[in-house]
């Protein structure tokens, strides 16, 4: 018997349209901003900002490469276990080039601190932060993106590339997911 991902959803946080106005408005706000600047390199964290990185990148009215890294926190969870880990790292030189992290959410930081950090070791001309979603009260670091989507309540947010144990990452909005799909 199939499943309906919709029916696990409380609410509706972000519509699809919603979603793709305003990744155009950033898109043309990092176009503008990095119009005078070479080899700009657009690093999505993987798995939760891959759509977002897909629309993106298409809006974006320049020149740029597309880089992946898989960095995990969650381990299975609704909260950050804390221990960030580096799943997958780049294959690409980053020495002297602009990097645009796109990042599906921050919500504690960790994972983005860390990130930063690992990152900055290896020289890039500049490093700046781009995140779909932002959820301030969930913040246990200081760490604020260079360009955001939505700053959202500290609900558990599923959809559009953010999953609960894999599920829900191809909703085309950002939704509430019912508290009994992850409380046991």
């Amino acid at each position: 018997m199939s499943h309906n991902l919709h029916d696990d959803i409380d609410h509706i946080l972000i519509s699809a349209e919603k979603l793709n106005a305003r990744i155009r408005e950033l898109a043309a706000e990092v176009t503008h901003d990095y119009a005078d600047k070479d080899d700009l390199l657009l690093l999505c964290v993987l798995k939760g900002a891959v759509m977002f990185m897909a629309n993106f990148s298409l809006a974006l009215e320049r020149p740029h490469a597309l880089e992946f890294m898989a960095v995990s926190s969650y381990l299975g969870g609704t909260k950050t276990s804390g221990i960030v880990k580096i799943v997958l790292d780049l294959n690409t030189n980053i020495e002297g080039r602009h990097v645009l992290i796109v990042e599906d959410i921050i919500d504690s930081g960790n994972t983005l601190e860390y990130l930063v950090e690992f990152l900055q070791s290896r020289d890039p001309a500049s490093l700046k932060i781009c995140t779909l979603l932002d959820k301030p009260e969930g913040r246990q670091v200081e760490i604020k993106a260079d360009y955001v989507g939505f700053e959202i309540p500290d609900e558990f947010v599923v959809g559009y590339g953010l999953d609960y144990d894999e599920l829900y990452r191809n909703l085309p909005y950002i939704g509430v997911l019912k508290p009994s799909c992850y409380e046991s």
